[in-house]
């Protein structure tokens, strides 16, 4: 099975599919000024991207893991998640207040999700366009 790495670094990718399985590597608020909903939701937003790049969506996602600064951000930054999940589509998740890598981070998100039904799709043209061509030569 081949590895996809998305946007790879010299220390992480941000996402890596491998399979039907993509793991979004820990995102912080690229603006790290805001508030704590303030970044939960640049980085819900990043997390839509990487997901999109990896052919899945939010309501793939089957972990997440957060880490918050202060436990104190707690409600805000659930109030930005809330909003972005969609209704029945919730993943397991664990919370945790965490020192993060620099002090004007405030939350930082990772998560697994199931690669999406067009990524399946793309990779099953290809067997069935070679199962057609068989056919057609037995004919």
């Amino acid at each position: 099975m081949d590895i996809k790495r998305i946007s790879p670094g010299p220390r992480l990718s941000q996402a890596v599919v491998y399979g039907e399985t993509v793991y979004v590597a820990g995102q912080v608020a690229s603006d790290a000024s805001a508030d704590a909903a303030g970044q939960t939701k640049q980085i819900l937003t990043q997390i839509d991207a990487l997901l999109a790049q990896a052919g899945s969506d939010k309501s793939r996602v089957l972990w997440a893991n957060v880490w918050l600064a202060d436990m104190g951000d707690y409600a805000a930054m659930n109030g930005e998640w809330e909003s972005w999940i969609p209704a029945g589509q919730t993943p397991a998740r664990a919370t945790v207040e965490a020192k993060l890598a620099m002090p004007q981070f405030k939350v930082e998100i990772a998560c697994v999700a199931a690669a999406g039904s067009a990524r399946a799709a793309k990779r099953a043209a290809p067997k069935a366009a070679k199962k057609k061509a068989r056919r057609k030569s037995r004919r």
